[in-house]
């Protein structure tokens, strides 16, 4: 029962981190560099939940 959670998870998290490098290219793009840093911060995190997950 655990292992599809995990699944599940894991593509949830997966989608999250790949919007968040959509928006950090966004942010880059028009130069916001404190947006970036946000999106940067907010894209870590999501990747270390990713790799606890597994």
């Amino acid at each position: 029962m655990k292992a599809p959670m995990k699944s599940n998870q894991a593509e949830m998290l997966n989608r999250l981190y790949n919007m968040k490098l959509k928006q950090l290219a966004q942010a880059n793009q028009q130069g916001n560099s404190l947006h970036c840093q946000v999106l940067e911060a907010e894209a870590r995190a999501i990747f270390s939940a990713i790799k606890s997950a597994r």
